[in-house]
């Protein structure tokens, strides 16, 4: 996905790549080459549509070994006249974010949640108030330090260089949630083709993440295997003809199987392919509830379900979500943001959208005021052409 600020300063994609992912499993990459082939032809496909070049990305992480924890810091004020500054600000976050992980592992996300000052608990921005003592919690998220490398070196060798690494669900959530959303409580969670990622919302900030590590190609995998079918087969099915919820499937209502080996293809109640569809997505659903559970988090989803990612487009995953959490649910399609709405305006790409989303929050004043000039410089540069193609057909037509 690749976005750029227009004249206006207004960012827009403006060019969507996409590409067959074999080098990854659940999130890891298990093939170097393959991955780094899959980059490099999504990006490709994405600079042709765009009509820019590539040379920097920000790159979104998944996978099992993903955590979330919350931590507290203290700090007391030192600033001038005990008023809180930004130095005061960055001293709490580091202390907060001082836990111990192992060495296997690093630290990804440090999200504040809330700053307390002197015990005056729920300020969002303590900056500029009085106070002797300052506290903050903050949700960190960590990963496995070989999954973030073997990524990078993915897209490094692919001949782009990573910026960072976003946590997939912080994307998600970036581009699908509303403000009334995150206030409120929700549950975001993206039904990816190796993992599900979940991620509660309260009060604005993230309070639980995890990833399972089961996703839409294990419903695609059972297909497969239930109707003695390729997976290419399994996965046309379920996109065209898959359910997730058997109640609202019509009896008499069929779908053409095709055979396997020579074999003639064959008609199957749409209702046997629910039946397979829905147990495993209930498994995804309670998996994630479960977890959810244990932390004691389930009160906080007071504003309902987002679903989002390629497996939220199967039939019935809102109204299954909606019974086995309880509250309801609906899709998550990305914002507006311009430019190529129609190519991007699928929860599929609610990823990709919210990583172009955060690493524009990301980028300095200064190079969003350039952006902003070259359009100046390209569009004036095209007026003159204009005028200059104008005054010759005046004088020699």
């Amino acid at each position: 996905m690749i976005g750029e600020y227009n004249e206006n300063a207004v960012l827009e994609i403006t060019g969507v790549g996409v590409a067959t992912s074999t080098g990854l499993r659940r999130g890891v990459v298990v093939n170097i080459e393959a991955t780094l082939r899959s980059i490099a032809q999504a990006v490709e496909a994405a600079e042709l549509m765009s009509g820019r070049e590539v040379r920097d990305a920000w790159v979104g992480v998944s996978g099992a070994n993903i955590e979330g924890i919350n931590s507290r810091g203290v700090v007391a004020v030192t600033g001038k006249g005990r008023e809180i500054g930004q130095e005061d600000v960055d001293r709490v976050i580091e202390a907060a974010r001082a836990v111990v992980i192992p060495m296997d592992r690093e630290v990804l996300h440090v999200i504040p949640q809330t700053f307390i000052v002197d015990d005056q608990k729920g300020i969002r921005d303590p900056r500029d108030m009085i106070g002797v003592r300052l506290e903050a919690e903050v949700h960190i998220i960590s990963g496995a330090v070989t999954t973030a490398q073997n990524l990078i070196k993915c897209v490094n060798r692919a001949g782009f260089r990573a910026n960072g690494l976003i946590l997939h669900s912080l994307a998600a959530a970036r581009a699908v949630l509303s403000n009334d959303e995150k206030e409120l409580g929700c549950l975001l969670v993206d039904l990816g083709g190796g993992t599900t990622d979940a991620l509660v919302y309260s009060e604005g900030a993230p309070y639980f993440t995890s990833v399972v590590p089961v996703g839409g190609m294990q419903v695609t995998n059972d297909i497969s295997i239930m109707l003695n079918v390729p997976m290419d087969a399994a996965e046309r099915i379920k996109r065209e003809s898959g359910c997730c919820d058997a109640s609202i499937v019509e009896p008499d209502e069929t779908v053409i199987v095709p055979g396997l080996g020579g074999r003639a293809p064959q008609e199957v109640p749409r209702t046997r392919i629910a039946a397979i569809m829905q147990p495993r997505m209930e498994e995804i659903y309670s998996l994630v509830l479960d977890r959810i559970e244990t932390m004691g988090y389930r009160r906080l989803i007071k504003g309902g379900v987002v679903l989002t990612g390629g497996g939220a487009l199967m039939q019935g995953a809102c109204d299954l979500a909606s019974r086995v959490f309880e509250v309801p649910a609906r899709v998550g399609n990305p914002i507006t943001l311009g430019g190529l709405v129609e190519e991007y305006r699928s929860p599929l790409y609610a990823t990709a959208v919210g990583l172009v989303m955060l690493g524009a929050d990301r980028l300095p004043q200064e190079r969003r005021d350039g952006a902003k000039a070259v359009k100046a410089e390209e569009r004036a540069g095209t007026s003159a052409f204009r005028k200059m193609v104008d005054w010759f057909k005046r004088e020699w037509t």
